[in-house]
């Protein structure tokens, strides 16, 4: 009798499999429902050289650094959380055959280290404004999410799971969709569900298709944590077959996998320059451990000299000091753990400060915000241009107190640039004064203003989120060190402009013809600049570019007055200027863009390029020597 039993409980549970495929597949053959779309099991055997062979599909490829973890039950591989992906391809059309138009079911297996934003497991997805398609299977602020758009629908439907997943533990999560209805589970059990899309699966006009992160045209939130086995179905689940596959793997639960256990040392952020002087440079980088660091540098690649940090942490700061002016170096950093977890970066380079005769040129650029893509491609179109180093008008992120927005977003996006040469930034407004700015800045207290020589230029650096009225700590300041400077070049930044163009922001031109025309508040500073002879200042908060003509006590002139810059176009949203022309401006347009400023002695060239690295603007300003 028991192995009659036995048998039975086998019979009764397969057609009980197959029934739940029945529902939705009339001809489904007598198998456990089926075959997949596409199977990926993650795992060291089926990775090799970079590529995720599949049981079904097309094989996938790794970016990043992957890392099989073996288990008792064969394994997974861990994606870092720091630009570890695998994509299946990067123009989703050519791997069509493999993803559903209509009904289809996603399932895996995962642990996830941390509760991240928008993070992605897999997907197909742009999500852009108005520009809102595809979809993906993610999680945030811990808890699992799906999103959709389809055909009848203008924007992605996002399904928020209810339960919170517990970091590092494994999890099986599954999502479906038949047309009319979308279902979250987590391990086996529903946790959401919306019938706000209907019908086909609206695709993007372009997208990659990946697992392991979320990426659209302009972001990219990779999942740190493990992905164990993923597959996608051209048919709709329904809740037995979903509660079925948890069960099947439910001893899997089981498994911890922290990051502390499957992740190896790497950088979270890549070595930065900051603060550079005629004697002096500082590194900076941040390690996924707490480490110790040392950093090696010298005359030649070998850099056979190095200086060691005595506090052992994640992020590294690390000044070196008597070096030559205007000298090329070389450098990189080692970090170690204390059970031996060894890095190394690349070596780079850079230039110490050029004595005051020397002609230098440095790039300003504002307002990269959120947008890495196109970030990244101004500081490639600025390396080549090879600068003194970056200015930065604030707004370097979209929401300062979100970690990945400066470890996946604004250092990864000017690593090419600020490896190479020191960043002066200020903070905007989007930076919120976030104590991940101070971590991450090795600037001169108080570093929210600042000031610094290069060659016969020097500048001042100001928060305009703070008060800048003539009684407040910054202008007391701004006023004594600008009357006691004896630089041939004086310039200021900050990131709000005294004087705009743009259509809304101080007043909405295209209802009423009433306008500040610029921050109102800031304009507080202007006497200053025209006390002390300040000859240019660099903004951003407008995302656009703007030069004024010289400005002297309200009025436009040709010399001794200063100007205007707003340089906002570093990758945030693009703005647009009024339809009447004010008095100050001179040259405006919108588009994202980069400049770039060339000083000689008495003689000053700027250059504005847009994100073709076409030259759209420029400037020259010769100044009279001063008799002795």
């Amino acid at each position: 009798m028991p192995i009659i039993h036995s048998r039975l409980c086998r019979v009764a549970a397969f057609t009980s499999l197959l029934t739940c495929w029945l529902l939705i597949l009339p001809q489904a053959i007598a198998h456990e429902g089926p075959d997949p779309l596409a199977h990926w099991r993650f795992n060291e055997t089926n990775l090799a050289a970079g590529k995720l062979a599949a049981r079904l599909g097309p094989a996938a490829n790794f970016k990043g650094s992957p890392r099989p973890i073996a288990d008792e039950f064969g394994g997974s591989i861990y994606f870092n959380g720091h630009g570890t992906e695998c994509v299946v391809a990067d123009d989703y059309h050519t791997a069509m055959k493999f993803l559903p138009e209509n009904h289809f079911t996603i399932s895996a297996w995962v642990s996830i280290d941390e509760t991240r934003d928008w993070a992605g497991i897999a997907g197909v997805v742009q999500d852009n404004g108005d520009a809102e398609s595809g979809w993906f299977l993610g999680y945030n602020h811990g808890v699992f999410n799906f999103a959709l758009a389809s055909v009848h629908n203008n924007r992605l439907t996002n399904l928020k799971g209810q339960t919170k997943f517990e970091p590092g533990r494994m999890t099986h999560v599954a999502a479906t969709y038949d047309g009319e209805t979308m279902n979250l589970y987590v391990n086996g059990q529903l946790d959401g569900s919306s019938t706000a899309q209907s019908g086909n699966i609206r695709y993007p006009e372009a997208a990659s298709f990946v697992l392991g992160s979320y990426r659209d045209q302009d972001e990219f939130n990779p999942l740190r944590g493990c992905i164990r086995e993923l597959s996608i179905y051209a048919h709709a689940a329904k809740d037995a077959w979903v509660t079925h596959e948890f069960q099947h793997g439910q001893a899997l639960v089981n498994l911890q996998l922290s990051g502390t256990q499957a992740g190896s040392l790497e950088f979270v952020v890549k070595p930065f320059l900051q603060y550079g002087t005629q004697t002096s440079m500082t590194v900076v980088w941040q390690t996924s451990q707490e480490s110790s660091a040392e950093l090696h540098y010298g005359s030649t690649v070998a850099c056979e000299e190095f200086v060691s940090s005595d506090n052992p942490g994640p992020i590294h700061t690390i000044q070196l000091n008597e070096l030559e002016p205007e000298t090329q170096y070389f450098y990189r950093t080692f970090s170690e753990t204390e059970d031996g977890s060894f890095l190394e970066s690349e070596t780079s380079t850079f230039v110490t400060a050029v004595r005051e005769q020397t002609p230098f040129a440095f790039v300003v650029i504002g307002d990269t915000q959120g947008n890495p893509a196109v970030a990244s491609k101004l500081a490639a179109h600025a390396w080549a241009q090879r600068p003194s180093f970056l200015l930065h008008a604030g707004d370097l992120v979209d929401t300062g107190t979100i970690d990945t927005h400066w470890t996946m977003q604004f250092f990864p996006s000017l690593q090419e640039l600020i490896s190479r040469v020191p960043l002066y930034p200020v903070l905007g407004n989007h930076e919120r004064n976030a104590d991940n700015y101070f971590d991450y800045m090795a600037l001169p207290a108080p570093e929210y203003y600042y000031d610094f020589r290069f060659g016969n230029a020097h500048f001042f650096m100001i928060d305009s989120n703070r008060n800048v009225n003539p009684e407040s700590e910054q202008y007391v300041w701004l006023d004594k060190a600008l009357g006691e400077s004896d630089a041939t070049w004086k310039f200021v930044c900050h990131h709000h402009p005294p004087y705009s163009s743009d259509e809304n922001d101080y007043g909405n031109l295209w209802k009423t013809n009433q306008s500040t025309r610029g921050d109102t508040r800031i304009r507080a500073l202007v006497p200053l600049y025209e006390k002390h002879s300040v000859d240019i200042v660099w903004n951003g908060h407008i995302h656009s570019y703007e030069r004024t003509w010289p400005i002297l006590e309200g009025s436009a002139v040709n010399e001794n007055g200063t100007i205007y810059m707003i340089t906002g176009g570093g990758g945030g949203g693009l703005e647009t200027p009024g339809p009447i022309r004010p008095f100050f401006q001179n040259n405006v347009r919108r588009g994202h863009h980069y400049s770039i400023v060339s000083i000689n002695d008495q003689v000053l060239e700027f250059k504005a390029f847009d994100l073709e690295d076409k030259l759209f603007d420029t400037l020259t300003i010769r100044k009279q020597r001063q008799s002795q």
